[in-house]
């Protein structure tokens, strides 16, 4: 269910928006969904670990290691990270 957001914004600010959205063939509201979407999106820390599991994924797949090989490559890793 979509809910209402009221703000205030200076008028001037107001105006500029109004007129920077209709340019670009939108609402202010879908401006604004939009940076509030991306806002979300770029300091969401949950999707942040999501992607880079996937990322880690990905290589453990294309290196061919096998899970039982896992533990020990996250050991080995943290090792040389806390020595550099």
């Amino acid at each position: 269910m979509n809910r209402q957001m009221i703000i205030r914004i200076d008028e001037k600010i107001k105006d500029e928006f109004n007129k920077l959205a209709r340019s670009s063939g939108q609402t202010t509201s879908q401006v604004i969904r939009e940076l509030m979407e991306n806002y979300i999106k770029e300091r969401d820390a949950t999707q942040h670990i999501n992607n880079l599991w996937n990322r880690i994924s990905n290589e453990i797949k294309k290196n061919k290691v096998a899970e039982k090989d896992i533990p020990e490559l996250i050991l080995s890793s943290r090792k040389t990270k806390t020595n550099n």
